[in-house]
């Protein structure tokens, strides 16, 4: 596309004189000569400029143009732009700019971008009036999709999110923080008072500390429930609660609160909670128990949300001393000393490992219910047993009177790759050695040398301080449906999505907290005929979707759901064998998940009271298990039993023969391998879950409905 430069001499002067006074320009477009005109429109008060190739303004193509003498040229030009074709032009641009103007103006939009498609010297007028019509229509989309996350961001806008708690927004609070490292009495002095207040809250992290704080109340004669997300124990005139924290009741006024483990506000997975818990809990004095590195975060969140704060800081009650030298082998465990490992593999083996030296065992490992973990806690603490081996789950809630705690390895599966443990864990887990008033100094020693070198430098390092900003905060269902009525989704999937995009709060004080494991649920939850309410419930409910047969009972549930059935209980029987350890704490963990149905849906889940049955009975068939398989190895320790366990004797490397080496790789979920059968595969026959939503019984058992 060329603009022509014509001779000046006196055989085109006729036609370039024409051509000024019609304000046009002769071109090439495509191969062929076209008039290219300009001028202005007026549309209301606007002018538009226009510079285009009118329709009818091609010439004809180059070869025969260039055949045209003067006389021609000019004939053809007047032919195609002349008075009559500027007005039928301008008159085309007029409704084409006037339609714009229009739809521009309906949603107080700048038409400006759409009417500069009229300015093209090179292009047809009908092609550059399509452009304007499409360039408003894409303008208006936009500004419409714009609007619409606008709407949606304000549907969400995180920024008011303390204010959503109505009830404590309105109050005066004043915030208590009793900040310390492990064993430095924080709890005591909350505890104190909430006993004596007329109304109050225990709100915990693990179901374990719930219980343990319901039974404190108890023995103090405070009329308390116990309120988890799988338990109820209801006291009929309870003034208190004991609670895990997601259960915080926002509406009932209370006295006193107690937030216990505050710094687990900055866990991407659960710290939610805990930001709802200091915005929504409505109690005129609340405590917040935890560690000293969340002083800055309390500090800048009880801002936030309004009150005063007071902060208490608390030192050790009893000192925690590196021992001079790693422990080496076996031979050198004493009673009262804590073995820690990172998987429930890990643990079994360095439990039957310890037994081997003639010593008495409680495994505590995550995988157990807190029933059971009490259970195996309360033998050491009563010197039933001798030593305690367990994972990092003995670093909060279980009160162990350990006189040493001994790290076999500083190396941890974090669900993505094997490191180094951080050092605020390994500050909680060695804490626990030396409890006042039963050891004057708590030892902390590695196994081996290197492992023993790294726990000493985590132990000395400081730790940071929990962020200031930054705060998780997870939707509730009123969130969910704002968001659904501003933005017109109604999938969970796509509203949890929208959720975690869409955060008005340029300061990032809130931020969404990790969804990835609800959305999950959702992406598949969304195919059933479920209300929102429903689908937000099941989302939430706390079954593993890594286990095969946790999880296909869970889908058949939201099936009996959709389908209006009740969702039948089974129970759960199996035969021995090696798998049986793993199938009981499987079969504990589905038996929870109906119970935690039961409580929202009791139309669907009826029979909540047996599953709690039935998980308590679990519970004490693997506590026994645990305890057969203690005798059964102390039996073995000599003779054939050491034999097979390679003996007790350390390695060159201080490690014992048969024991986890350091720094082994566990499997993801702490499990063991199993013969011929993959950890959390569903059972096959007899023991996959059933059409109706009930999983059957394990392999070769065979299920019993609840009588």
């Amino acid at each position: 596309m060329t603009e022509q430069t014509i001779l000046p001499d006196d055989s085109v002067a006729a036609l370039n004189a024409y051509l000024q006074q019609w304000q046009a320009s002769l071109v090439t477009v495509d191969g062929s000569y076209a008039v290219s005109v300009q001028g202005k429109i007026k549309v209301g008060k606007r002018t538009v400029s226009y510079h285009l190739v009118p329709d009818e303004g091609f010439l004809g193509k180059t070869a025969k143009w260039r055949k045209l003498n003067a006389a021609e040229r000019l004939a053809m030009v007047q032919l195609r732009w002349n008075d009559a074709a500027r007005q039928r032009l301008e008159a085309q641009l007029l409704r084409c700019a006037t339609q714009v103007v229009t739809l521009a103006a309906e949603q107080d939009l700048d038409p400006q971008s759409a009417l500069n498609a009229l300015q093209a010297k090179y292009e047809l007028a009908r092609l550059r009036c399509e452009l304007a019509q499409d360039r408003v229509a894409a303008l208006i989309a936009t500004h419409a999709a714009a609007h619409q996350a606008e709407k949606t961001r304000n549907a969400i806008n995180l920024s008011r999110y303390p204010e959503s708690f109505t009830i404590a927004a309105g109050m005066q609070r004043h915030f208590i923080a009793v900040l310390g490292p492990t064993n430095s009495g924080k709890t005591h002095a909350a505890m104190e008072h909430l006993a004596q207040a007329k109304t109050g809250v225990y709100l915990a992290p693990l179901r374990l500390l719930a219980m343990e704080n319901y039974q404190r109340l108890l023995d103090a004669n405070v009329a308390v429930s116990l309120i988890t997300g799988e338990q109820r124990k209801l006291h009929p005139h309870a003034t208190h609660v004991a609670s895990t924290v997601e259960m915080l009741n926002p509406s009932r006024v209370l006295d006193v609160a107690v937030i216990d483990e505050i710094q687990l506000l900055d866990d991407p997975d659960r710290g939610a909670a805990w930001t709802a818990a200091v915005c929504g809990v409505p109690a005129k004095t609340v405590y917040l128990l935890g560690a000293l590195e969340a002083k800055e975060a309390i500090q800048s969140l009880v801002k936030r949300v309004g009150g005063t704060l007071e902060i208490r800081e608390l030192q050790r009650k009893s000192p925690l001393q590196m021992e001079a030298a790693p422990l080496g082998t076996l031979k050198n465990l004493r009673a009262g000393d804590v073995l820690i490992a990172f998987s429930r593999r890990e643990v079994l083996n360095w439990r039957d490992q310890v037994i081997a030296q003639g010593l008495s065992v409680s495994a505590i490992y995550g995988n157990l219910s807190p029933e059971v973990r009490q259970a195996q806690a309360e033998r050491f603490i009563e010197g039933v047993t001798q030593v305690v081996v367990g994972t990092d789950a003995i670093g909060m809630g279980l009160n162990t009177p350990a006189r040493r705690v001994i790290f076999t390895t500083a190396n941890k599966w974090d669900g993505y790759a094997e490191g180094t443990i951080a050092a605020a864990l390994a500050k909680q887990i060695a804490g626990r050695a030396g409890r006042f008033g039963q050891h004057e100094t708590g030892y902390v020693a590695g196994f081996d040398g290197k492992t023993h070198k790294i726990i000493a430098a985590l132990l000395q390092q400081k730790l940071e301080p929990l962020p200031s900003t930054g705060f998780y905060v997870a939707p509730n269902l009123g969130y969910l449906q704002q968001i659904s009525d501003a933005s017109g989704q109604t999938r969970l999937q796509g509203l949890l999505e929208l959720f975690a995009k869409h955060i008005n709060v340029h300061d990032e004080f809130f931020l969404p907290a990790n969804l990835s494991d609800q959305i999950e649920k959702a992406r598949w939850l969304d195919t059933l005929k479920l209300t929102l309410a429903d689908r937000f419930v099941f989302s939430l409910c706390p079954i593993s979707t890594k286990i095969a047969m946790l999880e296909q009972a869970l889908q058949d549930w939201a099936a009996c759901r959709a389908k209006g059935k009740q969702a039948s209980l089974l129970r759960m029987d199996g035969r021995g064998g090696r798998n049986e350890l793993q199938f009981l704490e499987d079969t504990c963990k589905l038996y929870a998940a109906y119970a935690w149905l039961s409580y929202r849906m009791p139309e669907t889940f009826p029979y909540g009271e047996m599953a709690q049955s039935l998980m308590q009975s679990t519970s004490e068939k693997i506590d026994s298990l645990l305890q057969v398989q203690n005798t059964r190895h102390r039996q073995q320790r000599s003779g054939q039993g050491a034999a097979r366990h390679g003996g007790a004797g350390p390695r060159k490397d201080g490690a014992v023969r048969g024991a986890p080496r350091q720094g082994a790789a566990a499997r993801k979920d702490g499990a063991p391998k199993q013969d011929g059968v993959r950890h959390g595969a569903a059972p096959r026959k007899d023991g996959a879950a059933r059409p109706d939503g009930a999983p059957r019984s394990a392999a070769r058992g065979k299920p019993r409905s609840p009588r």
